[in-house]
């Protein structure tokens, strides 16, 4: 089925004088207008679209790409303001964004930029945009590791730093002490995290110290594995001692490099003891 708000690859049906009709599964037929139809096109052919509504809110595809899609944050600029519905929001297509003032954190003018949230509004069923970014945010347990890379997106300046989005889904900290210069809301950075606290919130930082130190270190646990066949017998309840005798490192950046094995699904925990996760291994163990 065809997604509203997003990149979908469609079947041409049909071509008439407005265009190209596309199979949209359970939304129906949806129109390509003929200006966008790509060259060379025919029936049965498969299109890349953007699934949105017109200016009569009809559903309409284009081969557009605009500046967010459902499901995503990004900075906008205000392309003009209602007195009575809301902000209009460049994103790309001829029908701007709207950002209604019941989703607004403040008074918003023609050319403001403002970081937002697209969704589907329950009520509408149109695309719509939020500034109130906290109730479109994971709020769950995260497995980020020290270290690891991260994609940010500035939302807000505090006394105490940055506010940035983490890889489209959680909320993190960047400290004024680890900025070199200003940085700009709605700014995308490449970050890396500097620890997860007890409480949940995530401490970033801009410099990849921490995972300089756990990617050799998880090269060096997966060459102690091949040499095992397979098979090693420390794990994140190894005492620190053995670790360090073995690998030459504390036990809490052993189990950092654990976990970034086990993320990536390199390796699984046999308690006691890790197994590699591979092919030849995974026959061995079915014999």
């Amino acid at each position: 089925m065809a997604s509203i708000g997003r990149r979908n690859t469609l079947t041409l049906l049909r071509i008439a004088a407005p265009g190209a009709y596309l199979d949209g599964g359970e939304l129906g037929e949806i129109l390509l207008p003929g200006r966008e139809i790509p060259h060379d096109t025919r029936t049965g052919d498969s299109v890349d679209v953007f699934i949105h509504h017109d200016s009569e809110d009809r559903l309409i595809a284009t081969t557009k790409v605009p500046a967010v899609g459902v499901g995503e944050f990004a900075c906008l600029r205000v392309a003009s303001v209602h007195p009575r519905i809301g902000a209009f929001l460049e994103w790309g297509l001829p029908k701007d964004l709207l950002l209604p003032f019941r989703e607004q954190v403040g008074p918003l003018r023609e050319g403001d930029r403002v970081v937002v949230h697209v969704h589907i509004d329950e009520r509408t069923g149109r695309i719509t945009a939020s500034a109130k970014l906290d109730g479109f945010l994971d709020v769950q347990e995260t497995d980020y590791l020290t270290g690891e890379p991260v994609d940010l997106l500035i939302t807000d300046r505090t006394p105490l730093g940055y506010k940035a989005i983490i890889d489209n889904a959680h909320r993190g900290l960047i400290y004024h002490t680890s900025v070199v210069g200003p940085m700009e809301i709605g700014q995308r950075v490449k970050g890396y995290i500097r620890e997860v606290r007890p409480d949940g919130k995530i401490d970033l930082t801009l410099h990849e110290a921490g995972y300089q130190r756990v990617a050799p270190l998880t090269g060096k646990i997966l060459a102690a594995l091949e040499a095992g066949g397979g098979k090693l017998a420390f794990d994140d309840d190894s005492p620190p001692e053995a670790i360090r005798a073995v690998f030459g490192v504390s036990k809490k950046a052993f189990k950092q490099a654990l976990g970034a094995l086990l993320k990536h699904r390199q390796i699984h925990f046999t308690h006691p003891g890790v197994e590699l996760n591979s092919p030849s291994v995974r026959a061995r163990r079915g014999q």
